[in-house]
């Protein structure tokens, strides 16, 4: 009697213990949530207010790079609001019959467009350079100076911003952030071209600085849009080994092999397994859900769904037929 009223305490500790690791795990993740949503919002803000000052400087003043930078910034202030408005849906929008996994990926799908956004933008810079440097144009490089500067001093900012937030772990600030950071190498761009215009009266550098800066912003493009297309299409995330796990799940006593073995993203940061587990006959199925689920633990899946079976089982409707088992 002592000896079960001391595991029974054991056990309620434990559960405890795990709720306790689950609610903190939960208040990270809110606050980093929070923290991401007050980035983009801000940034924003401030990158739609000087994509309007840019616009007009670059028109008044003739200077392709300026109106090429405006340009990105009217495609930044997109993406920002669009990301922003990605994280408030998903984030607040619950889970429903229909939508079993709510609005998660409407973060992905804002990605998406900002990485074919960038590709196309950048392919209407060069275009638009390769005219001018056929047809120079007259440039006010004082003027063009002055506005690239300040709009120097405005990426700067809204790129510190951003890295404020869980950039490396969520895909859509990524994108955002890419895209601010495309604007500030715009910025050095049309700094140095106007430099160069002033000093040198070297009208070419005008072009030949959007055209840089261009392709720059291209390679983020597809960056952005080659990894959204990973998450939408369930490939296995880069930083997970599949040959791993399988290994450490079939090195388990009792574990005879394991097949139908899928793991993908649903958003960033929000990973998903499954598989089907077979085990040796006489195997207590709750002792080996327990066991996996402890290999698992080390690979931060938010979601796992294991289904066991034994060695004898012959009735898998999966796409178990499809694959060997192993």
């Amino acid at each position: 009697m002592f000896l079960a009223l001391i595991e029974e305490r054991s056990e309620q500790n434990l559960a405890n213990h795990s709720m306790h690791n689950h609610e903190v795990a939960h208040g990270h993740t809110h606050h980093h949530h929070t923290a991401n949503q007050k980035a983009l919002l801000i940034s924003f803000l401030i990158i739609f207010g000087f994509m309007i000052v840019e616009a007009i400087g670059g028109y008044l003043s003739g200077s392709l790079t300026l109106m090429s930078d405006a340009g990105h910034m009217l495609s930044d202030a997109v993406s920002l609001g669009l990301s922003f408005t990605a994280m408030v849906i998903g984030s607040k929008i619950s889970v429903n019959n229909r939508k079993t996994f709510g609005y998660k990926r409407f973060e992905i799908l804002a990605a998406l467009f900002n990485g074919i956004l960038l590709l196309l933008i950048s392919i209407w810079i060069i275009i638009e350079a390769i005219t001018r440097i056929a047809q120079p144009v007259t440039i006010a490089s004082g003027e063009m100076m002055m506005i690239a500067f300040i709009g120097l001093l405005v990426n700067i900012i809204v790129a510190k911003i951003l890295m404020q937030g869980e950039k490396d772990d969520n895909l859509n600030v990524r994108s955002a952030f890419l895209h601010v950071l495309g604007d500030l190498l715009g910025s050095v761009g049309a700094v140095t071209a106007s430099a160069l215009i002033m000093f040198f009266g070297w009208g070419l550098a005008d072009p030949i600085a959007s055209m840089i800066v261009s392709v720059i912003i291209l390679k983020s493009g597809w960056s952005v849009t080659r990894d959204s297309i990973n998450v939408l299409m369930e490939a296995k995330p880069d930083n997970l080994d599949l040959d791993e796990i399988r290994s450490r799940i079939t090195a388990l006593e009792g574990v005879n092999g394991i097949h139908d073995l899928h793991i993908w993203t649903i958003t960033s940061g929000f990973f998903s397994l499954s598989c089907h587990l077979t085990v040796e006959e006489g195997i207590n199925h709750d002792d080996m859900l327990r066991q996996v689920e402890q290999v698992l633990d080390g690979y931060h899946l938010e979601h796992s769904t294991i289904q066991i079976e034994s060695v004898n089982f012959q009735s898998c409707h999966s796409d178990c037929a499809h694959q060997r088992h192993g």
